[in-house]
């Protein structure tokens, strides 16, 4: 038997790092696939076929294939069982060389695998290693189950998402998972930074409860500060009228009409500059105050015109709006496609697809410098990588036996 030819790396500002994901689901994965897209190496870990757990990943290549897809491109996969002896001393051998370890179990799984921070990090003291968890690694509701909806929910954001008269709503994406993914990813790569000056890895850490918080930002400010309970509004800001969803006579057009100036520009692109003196409309907090009344008096002229119209005349105004869209018709605006953040990809099976790229760009790494790789089927480099690591095809093959990878 041959030995595998391992796959050659990509490129990117982040490809001297080597990533160890053993999380599942989408907050962890989520924050990997920053560093995946950027370049660096990033072994997947997943539980052998055959091995008690199974992989359950929302997102899985059954179920979903194409959240698969987009979630763990450019990916490597090495099936180990961290449970089984062999399996645990695998990891420990590739965490010498690694950089960055990740996880999201419940917290108190990882020191019951033997695979917790100071575990790791014993043998390789350079190592950052990352943990996303529901609520926290340790306080009253450390282990309880992290679900995106739940955090939702208990971070505040159903309160105020949705018409008042609907009650709580959640957000249309898994917002808390994708928040602690990304937060995630900024903490490893500060403490990648900070460990060119120290010489040391850290544990950093962040849960779903944390960054659904976070990102209340100005709503969770008005309690703290102000000791004001936010309250939904729909499509309306809270602070300033009028924003929102107006309808027009095809469709519906997005305003964002905020503070004075912005509101005498829409008065007088709306053919209504009546309405910029009008009593109870003079100040935002006025307009706050008469909302109804002042939705109704710019809705009625937005049913005139079409959403293109409308949109062509308050921008030549200087008035921030634009249209709605879904999200096929996202996907063609000439804006869009010009960014380029819809991704080709070449898929063996799919044939060629496209995928949501990173919503950044690097003048010396051009984001399509290079394909992107499809996520890797179950173990696809195993065999790769225990060969990196001195493992014989036979020790492998018995190793396979045994469930252990």
């Amino acid at each position: 038997m041959t030995t595998p030819e391992p796959i050659p790396p990509r490129k990117g500002p982040l490809s001297r790092f080597t990533i160890l994901d053993a999380s599942r689901v989408r907050a962890g994965p989520t924050a990997i696939r920053t560093f995946a897209d950027l370049g660096a190496r990033v072994i997947k870990l997943e539980i052998p076929p055959g091995a008690p757990g199974g992989d359950d990943m929302i997102g899985g290549r059954d179920h979903n294939r194409a959240d698969y897809e987009n979630l763990h491109r450019n990916k490597e996969s090495l099936t180990l069982n961290m449970k089984e002896p062999e399996g645990l001393a695998i990891l420990q051998e590739l965490v010498k060389t690694a950089d960055v370890f990740i996880e999201n179990y419940r917290p108190d799984v990882k020191y019951r695998l033997g695979i917790g921070p100071d575990a790791l990090r014993a043998i390789n003291p350079r190592l950052v290693y990352a943990s996303i968890s529901g609520f926290g690694q340790d306080g009253p509701y450390a282990n309880w189950p992290g679900f995106d909806s739940i955090a939702q929910g208990m971070g505040g954001l159903m309160s105020v998402t949705g018409k008042p008269e609907d009650g709580p709503m959640r957000v249309g994406i898994p917002i808390a998972d994708l928040c602690s993914g990304h937060f995630c990813a900024q903490a490893i790569m500060a403490a990648l930074l900070e460990r060119e000056v120290s010489g040391e890895g850290q544990w950093v850490q962040t849960s779903l409860l944390e960054s659904q918080i976070a990102m209340l930002d100005f709503q969770a400010a008005q309690w703290l500060i102000d000791r004001k309970v936010p309250k939904s509004t729909g499509n309306e800001h809270p602070l300033t009228v009028p924003t929102g969803v107006f309808a027009t006579s095809d469709g519906f057009i997005n305003l964002a009409a905020i503070g004075q100036t912005m509101w005498k520009r829409l008065c007088v692109a709306l053919d209504a500059p009546q309405l910029i003196d009008e009593p109870g409309f003079g100040s935002d907090p006025e307009r706050v105050q008469n909302r109804t009344r002042v939705n109704a008096a710019v809705g009625a002229a937005f049913k005139t015109r079409t959403t293109a119209d409308w949109t062509e005349r308050l921008l030549k105004a200087g008035v921030p709006c634009g249209p709605i869209y879904t999200v096929d018709h996202m996907f063609e605006d000439p804006q869009v496609r010009h960014l380029g953040i819809a991704r080709p990809m070449h898929h063996p099976e799919l044939g060629d697809i496209e995928v949501v790229g990173l919503p950044m760009q690097f003048s010396r790494y051009p984001r399509d410098e290079g394909p992107l790789r499809p996520a890797p089927h179950q173990g696809d480099q195993t065999e790769v990588i225990l060969s990196g690591l001195g493992y014989s095809p036979e020790r492998i093959a018995e190793l396979r036996a045994q469930c252990v990878v």
